[in-house]
């Protein structure tokens, strides 16, 4: 019988052509889904007919309940190494065989800065105002150089952002809770006396800590009170680190200067949410892991680890 693979979340419906599916012949069904499934209901609907699914990231769950109702499914292929959203004992007693691919950790570094430097000379607000008549410079930039960045959480993705500050000609400075000195000094940057020197003294500050329940809220109401009035703060790490309705009070209120968001509590973002239309937000549609050598990666060792699946040989296990 010919298997059937579901692709998720094919936004922009490039899965298929950035990869060579043809390798696995008429072996193997390959569909493309470009509309997010939000709800189990929706999923085990959409899903009762797929042999094999593809999941972008961690933007879609597979908790016991899901598949317990997925009777057909054999192999789950999640992009990146690590997903803290699928449960893999409840996998194993279904019989389906989880599986990862390898992600670049440098298209979210450059997005980073794509953000930072948007929010810092105000490009958004200058380039509407050009293309639409508006007037003749608004904004005044803010100077990186000389500035301090700080840098939360200086592990893969972190490390490189530091780099680019240090490159700026910034003071960096980096803070986790297992930083240590040797370790912030090989990366050429200052090891922060706290969490909350780092926010207090930093003009711009950037997310890099893993998601999970030992950074949810990471950055609360008080941790934003900290804040210069001057500051911007970037997070293109996971929405859970930062709380996103003591941040929209601190935009709305002006406490900061602005932030820079690719990651939010609901994604796709509803229509009305209130992060569409909020002050001082320079905001992208969870871009940090886009870019076209990524989706050559993702789906070509997805291509792979089915490969290896139906060869009954090793794929590659997510820790």
């Amino acid at each position: 019988m010919r298997l059937r693979c579901a692709v998720l979340d094919d936004f922009q419906g490039v899965a298929v052509e950035s990869a060579d599916w043809s390798v696995l012949g008429d072996t193997v069904e390959v569909v493309s889904l470009r509309t997010h499934l939000a709800d189990e209901d929706a999923l085990a609907a959409a899903l009762a007919e797929y042999d094999i699914v593809v999941t972008l990231r961690e933007r879609v769950g597979f908790p016991g309940s899901l598949l317990a109702r997925l009777p057909r499914l054999r192999l789950i292929v999640a992009t990146g190494m690590r997903n803290t959203v699928i449960d893999y004992a409840a996998a194993e007693k279904y019989g389906v065989t989880v599986c990862g691919t390898q992600s670049s950790g440098t298209p979210p570094v450059e997005l980073t800065w794509a953000l930072l430097l948007g929010l810092a000379r105000g490009i958004v607000q200058e380039n509407t105002a050009l293309r639409t008549g508006g007037p003749w410079q608004s904004t005044v930039g803010a100077d990186l150089h000389g500035a301090r960045l700080g840098v939360l959480g200086l592990g893969r993705i972190g490390g490189k952002v530091a780099r680019v500050g240090l490159a700026f000609g910034m003071r960096v400075a980096a803070w986790s809770p297992r930083l240590t000195e040797e370790r912030a000094a090989a990366a050429g940057v200052e090891l922060a006396a706290s969490k909350e020197e780092l926010l207090a003294e930093s003009d711009f500050v950037c997310v890099h800590v893993p998601g999970g329940e030992h950074t949810r809220g990471l950055v609360g109401a008080a941790e934003l009170a900290l804040l210069k009035p001057t500051a911007y703060l970037i997070n293109t790490s996971r929405a859970s680190v930062v709380d996103q309705d003591a941040l929209l009070a601190a935009l709305h209120e002006g406490r900061i200067a602005g932030a820079g968001i690719d990651v939010f509590d609901i994604e796709p973002l509803p229509a009305d949410h209130p992060m569409r239309t909020a002050p001082r937000l320079l905001a992208t549609p969870h871009l940090g892991y886009v870019s076209a050598a990524n989706y050559r990666t993702y789906f070509t060792q997805a291509v792979e680890d089915i490969q290896a699946y139906l060869a009954k040989s090793p794929v590659r296990q997510l820790p």
